[in-house]
């Protein structure tokens, strides 16, 4: 009974809060930044992808199946080994802002590859007479996707992009592969430390618990603007 209790001993976990809450706070303004990058990102793309000029197809296409089909790790990597300390391409001379902008950047552009199929899956629920109707009032291309489809193909699709933000949230614990210390790293910084062994099982509790508190509000928020955005056909 007395080792069970010692397994479950919440004491080290709120002795050291203060950097458990700094750790999730890092997580909060990595996925804030990603989460509106990656919708930009992601928007510029299907554009790319649904454009009659067949360069721009050809380059969204090359963008999202090679973005999707390579492991976030690697591409964190990329950005803070490659980019960041091969090539010199630094954000700002602190080391912390650089590394954080970096992370950014690479979950970003990796979320954006999903996010732009989301909204092509959205665009394909236009209907095509809408596009024509569009083009015969003069509409140019470009008009015609921002005014017309795109507004269509965001409210058709608001709960998938739901469920790939609440996944990007969970992808932000391997940010440390770009050297940008989150929650995964505060808690290895736990894990690591001899002193600190009776507390682990409360540590991961503590951890699940506090990112289900960020992506269950998202999921309900993108569930309630889903059924408020829906579009009757």
């Amino acid at each position: 009974m007395e080792q069970l209790l010692e397994l479950f001993d919440f004491g080290p976990f709120f002795d050291n809060i203060g950097a458990i809450l700094d750790g999730f706070w890092a997580t909060i303004r990595l996925s804030a930044a990603a989460a509106v990058l990656s919708l930009l990102i992601g928007t510029i793309l299907v554009s790319f992808r649904v454009s009659p000029v067949p360069v721009l197809q050809k380059v969204g296409a090359v963008y999202v199946n090679v973005l999707r089909n390579t492991p976030l790790t690697l591409v964190l990597l990329m950005c803070s080994l490659g980019l960041s300390d091969t090539l010199r391409l630094v954000f700002s001379q602190d080391s912390g802002v650089n590394y954080y902008w970096w992370a950014v950047l690479g979950l970003s552009g990796y979320t954006a590859a999903f996010v732009c199929e989301a909204l092509r899956s959205g665009i394909n629920t236009v209907p095509l007479g809408q596009a024509e109707a569009a083009r015969s009032i003069g509409l140019t291309f470009t008009q015609s996707l921002r005014m017309i489809i795109l507004p269509q193909a965001f409210r058709a699709v608001v709960a998938p992009l739901g469920s790939i933000l609440i996944a990007m949230i969970k992808n932000t614990t391997v940010a440390a592969a770009a050297s940008y210390a989150e929650t995964a790293v505060v808690m290895k910084q736990f894990m690591d430390d001899p002193t600190f062994q009776s507390g682990a099982l409360p540590l991961f509790i503590g951890i699940a618990v506090g990112f289900m508190i960020l992506t269950l509000p998202t999921g309900f928020f993108f569930g309630w603007l889903a059924k408020r955005t829906a579009v009757a056909r």
